[in-house]
């Protein structure tokens, strides 16, 4: 099957995606896990490292700024499930309004980043990267707290992954996802309804009073 946008957006209303072996394998498989990793958006867990990074500063959060980049980052690991077919469908999506990247840029390089699918009140994470120590963490720390701030439910990360737990990630049966999906697919949020908070304090001081 050809991967469109239309079949992807289905797809993920759905409860499945696309994965693919490697980045040179051709060929793309669905996936429905048996258990879902999702990050509650009341419950990111921030460490004392992170936080003291936060504090500190020096980055600069952006949102959308170069979608393409963050994408090609996260498909240059050694192990990646993105081919270039999932990477051209995905650019399609962002240029409809349906995919987007969340960035953390320190001296005019991107160190950080994460990319996803929103629709309606639900976030589908599908990858991220880190290019400096904590790149990724900031950008996830940014992104929860615009999800909630601009009305989302439900953050699925697909896998729950070491790293991801220790954030706050946690597993879901099949049935509990499916029914946190259909409600949240009813949720009419917006990401363009806030502009991207730029203060680490109030996303640290925000997501540390609901985590």
């Amino acid at each position: 099957m050809t991967l469109t946008p239309e079949v992807i957006l289905q797809a993920y209303a759905s409860g499945v995606f696309p994965m693919s072996e490697g980045r040179t394998d051709p060929e793309v498989f669905w996936v429905d896990p048996r258990e879902r990793g999702i990050l509650p958006l009341d419950g990111f867990h921030i460490s004392r490292s992170l936080a003291r990074q936060m504090k500190k500063g020096g980055y600069t959060p952006a949102f959308n700024t170069d979608f393409n980049a963050v994408v090609r980052a996260c498909a240059a690991r050694k192990d990646t499930w993105i081919n270039a077919e999932i990477e051209q469908v995905f650019t399609a999506l962002h240029h409809a309004g349906f995919a987007h990247s969340f960035e953390i840029w320190r001296n005019c390089a991107l160190i950080g980043g994460t990319y996803g699918l929103a629709l309606g009140g639900a976030f589908f994470g599908e990858s991220m990267f880190s290019h400096a120590t904590g790149g990724s963490k900031l950008a996830l720390a940014h992104l929860v707290d615009h999800l909630r701030r601009t009305g989302f439910t439900l953050f699925d990360t697909q896998f729950l992954t070491p790293h991801l737990a220790s954030l706050g990630g946690r597993a879901i049966s099949r049935a509990s996802y499916r029914a946190k999906l259909l409600s949240a697919l009813k949720v009419p949020a917006d990401l363009f309804s806030q502009p991207l908070e730029q203060d680490p304090h109030s996303v640290l001081q925000r997501v540390t009073q609901t985590s």
